[in-house]
């Protein structure tokens, strides 16, 4: 069988270290694509071995959209010449429970649907200080912190095996397949979102996200983004203080609450429910291994 993942990426430098070393010990760097969103020479740097292509950095008007296609065009294309194409952002790991599944390789052996979610989480840095730059990158993100909040946000569509197009952490369908078409959520397949997961990592990207956030034009993120200090900030907080449950109860509940996805005839997708957990769980000891 054989596998690949791609991503695109501006500027994250320390997600996107994370992310090449988890996949390219799962997959071998020489099947792993990055998009760079504007020259990067540190990106070759950062994923020696893998394959990256750059685009031009000049229209940020309508980015969500054009992006979205040419990313589900590179996927169609890769499908030619492998069985699945796994697509998350950088800062996005797709993780398995190892009780259940030898490898990624075995586990999508076993998978009967076209296209695959996964269930997601936030995982948070509670520390006050920020980590030395130069260190923070070397480090596995799971040796840092195991602080995690589920999201039915971030338990997005994940890995393909057809011409499938993803949208809105969902599955773009034609109408007439939406009602029908098959919700996968493997049992024990994670994805990591790594957004909080370090300090100084999400300090450096609130001031671009900030920046690009000010960018004139129509199409051009929202308030959201015009504010990622203070929602950066307010998330942290917000985590902390929800009440701790075990993993084994925090995961059953979330992965259960699930189950029954969005089938949005509007825009023909079908995706999770944005459901926003109300508790926080500590990983096990066996992620990042």
């Amino acid at each position: 069988m054989k596998i690949c993942a791609l991503t695109m990426v501006y500027k994250d430098h320390w997600a996107l270290a994370q992310w090449f070393r988890h996949y390219s010990r799962l997959l071998g760097p020489e099947n792993l694509y990055v998009v760079s969103h504007g020259a990067d020479p540190c990106i070759q740097e950062i994923c020696p071995g893998a394959s990256v292509l750059t685009i031009p950095r000049d229209r940020l008007q309508g980015f969500d959209h054009w992006r979205g296609r040419m990313l589900n065009g590179f996927q169609q294309g890769l499908l030619e010449i492998y069985d699945w194409v796994i697509r998350t952002d950088a800062d996005e790991l797709i993780c398995l429970d190892p009780a259940r599944w030898g490898s990624l390789a075995d586990m999508l052996a076993q998978q009967q649907a076209p296209a695959l979610f996964a269930l997601g989480f936030n995982l948070f840095d509670f520390s006050d200080a920020e980590a030395d730059a130069a260190e923070a990158p070397k480090a596995p993100v799971f040796a840092r912190t195991r602080a995690a909040v589920f999201t039915g946000h971030y338990s997005k569509a994940w890995a393909v095996r057809r011409p499938i197009g993803l949208r809105r952490h969902g599955i773009q369908l034609r109408p007439a397949r939406l009602a029908q078409f098959p919700f996968a959520m493997p049992r024990g397949v994670y994805l990591a979102h790594l957004k909080y997961a370090d300090v100084a990592a999400l300090s450096a990207m609130t001031e671009v996200r900030h920046e690009v956030a000010n960018t004139k034009g129509p199409g051009a993120p929202g308030k959201a983004w015009q504010q990622a200090a203070k929602e950066a900030v307010d998330k942290l907080a917000e985590a902390e203080a929800l009440p701790h449950l075990p993993w084994q109860e925090a995961e059953e509940t979330a992965w259960s609450s699930l189950q029954s996805p969005v089938r949005d005839e509007a825009s023909s997708v079908l995706r999770c429910k944005s459901l926003r957990f109300q508790f926080r769980t500590t990983l096990p000891n066996w992620f990042g291994l």
